[in-house]
C-alpha cells in the first residue's frame, strides 16, 4: 500500500510530500482545484501516459516518488531484476525530462514492463474512462474472468497458448494455398525452365569465360602457329640462333672464370639462361605444331556459346559476377518452388490435420471455459445483487448473461451483463439501462467484490459516488469505510457522508500567487469538520457545522 508521495514542478504542484493513512483517505476540494492532479501522479508513477507537457511551466524536469508498504514479500521479481531489496519498503520513482522519461524502483532503472507488472501488484486506479470500459459489453467476458483467474487461470492460459497455435495453422495453411494456386500452363511452364537449365549440364560458373579464350585461339590459329614457330625458330633453329650466340659467350665466360674464381657465379647464371631458352624453344615449337583448324570444334563452342548467353539473357540476372552463377541460383530456386507443388497435397493434408486436431482440442477446453463461466458467473451475480441492496437498490435484479458463440480468441461464450432496476422491468444490457448513480454503485459493487477477492492493497476511486445522494450516499459510505478494513482507499469524493468516514482527509484547492498552483493539505479535526459542513451545506454556517459534527460522530 503506499505510504507517501513526493512530487516536484508536475502541472500544478511545484513541491508535495504526503503520506497516506493505511486505510481511508478522502480527497476533497472544490471543482476544477486539481484533486485529480494527485491521482495522475500516483498514475504516472505506475506507468501512465505523459508527456514534457506536465512539466511545471519554468521548471526542466517533473519528478514523483512513491514510497509503498510491503504486505508480502516480492524478493523474487526484485531479485531477478537485479533491484536491491529494501525488505518491507519500495520506491518507485518517475522523472520526466524534455526528452522523455525514466522510471526506477529502489533505484534501479526500469522498463515499462516491469513498472506494469508491479502495477498489477498493488495498485487499482478507478476513473470515469474506466466506468466507461466496465459498460462496454465486449469488456464484461474479462471482468467475469478476472473474478475467476483463482482457480481458472491454468485454463485460460493453456486456452491461449493453443488457440495462437490454431490461428498460426491456418494462416499458413491459407498462405500454402494462395502460393501454390498456379495452374496447369504455368506448372509446366517451371517445369520446362528446370529442364532447359538442366540440359545445359553447366558444370562451371566461368565455363562461358573459358570457351571465349578457346575460340580466340581458334579464330587465330594460323597467325598464332606463325608466331610462335618464329620465335622457337630464332631461339635454337639456325647459324644464326639465340642459342649459337650464347653458347660462345660462355664459352668466353668459362674461360674468364678459369683465371678469376669471383666469375663462376656468373658462369652459372648463363648456363641456366641458356637451358630455360632451350626449354621455352622446345615449348613453342610444341604449341605451334599442336595448332590447327579445328573447324568441328570451333562451331561446337560457337553453339555452346550460343545456348550459354541465350540462357544468362533469360535466368542469368541479378547481383553474382558471373550470369552463369545466377542461372544456377535461379534453376536451385525453380526446383524448390517445383518441390514444393509436388509435396503440396501432402502438406496441405498435414496442416489440415493439424488444424483440425487443434480446433477440436480447443472446443474440448473452450467447454470447459465455459462451463466455470456459468458457474462463476452466477456466484458473481448474486455478490453483486447483494451489494447493490445494501446501496440501496432494494429490488435490482443482476445477471451475468453467458451465451454460445463462435470460437475465438476468449473461447466460445458471449459475456454481458444484464439488470434490471425495477420489479416491472425485464432483465436488459447494462449500459441501456442503469442511470449514473445507478452505474456507480453498479462500479462500486464490482470494485468492492473484486478488492476482497484479489491481492491488491490499494485502490483508488475518482469520483465514484456520481449521481448518487441521501441514503444511497449513506450505504455507499458505509460500504467504502468497510471496504478500508482490508484495503488502502483513496477516493476523490463531492459527498460530505463519505468525506465523514475519512481516515486521512486531504483538500485540495487553488492558490494564486504569482503563478497559480495548487494547494494539497492535510487536515486536523477542526479543518476536517469545515471542509465536512461546506461539502454539506455548499458554505460553512451555524447548521452546515451542525450536520457535519453529526456526520463526524
Amino acid at each position: 500500500m503506499l505510504k507517501k508521495i513526493l512530487v516536484q514542478n508536475y502541472i500544478l504542484i511545484e513541491n508535495l510530500e504526503l503520506e497516506f493513512s493505511r486505510k481511508l483517505n478522502i480527497i476533497t476540494g472544490e471543482t476544477g482545484s486539481g484533486k485529480s492532479i494527485l491521482i495522475g501522479a500516483i498514475d504516472t508513477v505506475f506507468g501512465g501516459k505523459t508527456s514534457k507537457e506536465c512539466i511545471r511551466k519554468g521548471a526542466d524536469r517533473a519528478y514523483i516518488e512513491l514510497s509503498l508498504f510491503l504486505n508480502s514479500p516480492i524478493n523474487d521479481i526484485l531479485q531477478e531484476n537485479g533491484i536491491e531489496n529494501f525488505g518491507n519498503e519500495l520506491i518507485i520513482s518517475r522523472e520526466i525530462t524534455q526528452s522523455g522519461s525514466r522510471s526506477r524502483v529502489n533505484g534501479t532503472l526500469v522498463n515499462q514492463e516491469f513498472i506494469k507488472v508491479l502495477r498489477e501488484k498493488f495498485l487499482d486506479i478507478h476513473s470515469q474512462h474506466q466506468t466507461y470500459s466496465f459498460m462496454q459489453p465486449k469488456y464484461h467476458i474479462h471482468l467475469l474472468d478476472s473474478y475467476a483467474k483463482s482457480t481458472c487461470a491454468e485454463l485460460f492460459s493453456e486456452y491461449s497458448t493453443l488457440y495462437d497455435e490454431y490461428i498460426s495453422a491456418k494462416q499458413e495453411l491459407e498462405q500454402i494455398k494462395n502460393s501454390n494456386n498456379l495452374t496447369e500452363s504455368q506448372i509446366e511452364f517451371l517445369k520446362f525452365q528446370i529442364d532447359e537449365i538442366e540440359a545445359a549440364n553447366i558444370k562451371e560458373t566461368d565455363e562461358d569465360e573459358k570457351l571465349e579464350n578457346e575460340l580466340s585461339v581458334l579464330d587465330n590459329a594460323e597467325k598464332l602457329k606463325e608466331l610462335t614457330g618464329s620465335v622457337a625458330w630464332a631461339i635454337n633453329n639456325d647459324d644464326d640462333s639465340i642459342l649459337n650466340g650464347l653458347s660462345q659467350l660462355k664459352m668466353n665466360l668459362s674461360k674468364a672464370a678459369g683465371m678469376d674464381e669471383s666469375l663462376e657465379a656468373s658462369e652459372s647464371e648463363l648456363i641456366n639462361a641458356i637451358e630455360c631458352l632451350k626449354e621455352l624453344s622446345s615449348s613453342l615449337r610444341d604449341y605451334s605444331q599442336s595448332l590447327d583448324n579445328d573447324t568441328e570444334r570451333l562451331n561446337e563452342i560457337q553453339e555452346r556459346l550460343f545456348n550459354l548467353d541465350k540462357l544468362k539473357r533469360k535466368y542469368g540476372s541479378g547481383s553474382a559476377e558471373r550470369p552463369l552463377e545466377n542461372v544456377l541460383n535461379s534453376l536451385e530456386e525453380f526446383q524448390k518452388e517445383y518441390s514444393a507443388i509436388a509435396n503440396y497435397e501432402n502438406n496441405i493434408e498435414e496442416l489440415e490435420l493439424k488444424v483440425s486436431n487443434l480446433n477440436t482440442k480447443l472446443t474440448k477446453l473452450a467447454a470447459e471455459i465455459s462451463e466455470k463461466r456459468k458457474m462463476y458467473s452466477e456466484v458473481l451475480s448474486d455478490l453483486i445483487v447483494e451489494k447493490l441492496e445494501k446501496l440501496e437498490l432494494p429490488k435490482v435484479r443482476f445477471k451475468i448473461d453467458v451465451q454460445d458463440t463462435a470460437l475465438n480468441k476468449y473461447g466460445s461464450d458471449n459475456v454481458e451483463f444484464l439488470i434490471s432496476t425495477n420489479v416491472s422491468e425485464p432483465l436488459r444490457p447494462l449500459a441501456k439501462v442503469a442511470s449514473g448513480g445507478e452505474i456507480s454503485r453498479v462500479m462500486l459493487a464490482l470494485k468492492t467484490i473484486f478488492a476482497q477477492h484479489d491481492d491488491i492493497d490499494t485502490v483508488i476511486f475518482d469520483e465514484i459516488d456520481t449521481g448518487i445522494s441521501g441514503k444511497t450516499s449513506q450505504r455507499v459510505a458505509e460500504e467504502i469505510s468497510e471496504l478500508a478494513n482490508y484495503r488502502q482507499i483513496i477516493m476523490i469524493t463531492h459527498q460530505a457522508i463519505i468525506a465523514s468516514k475519512a481516515d486521512k482527509h486531504i483538500y485540495v484547492k487553488k492558490v494564486q500567487n504569482e503563478s497559480t498552483e495548487v494547494g494539497i493539505y492535510v487536515l486536523n479535526d477542526s479543518d476536517k469538520l469545515k471542509a465536512i459542513a461546506e461539502l454539506a451545506g455548499g458554505e460553512i454556517t451555524d447548521t452546515s457545522l451542525e450536520f457535519a459534527k453529526t456526520l463526524m460522530n
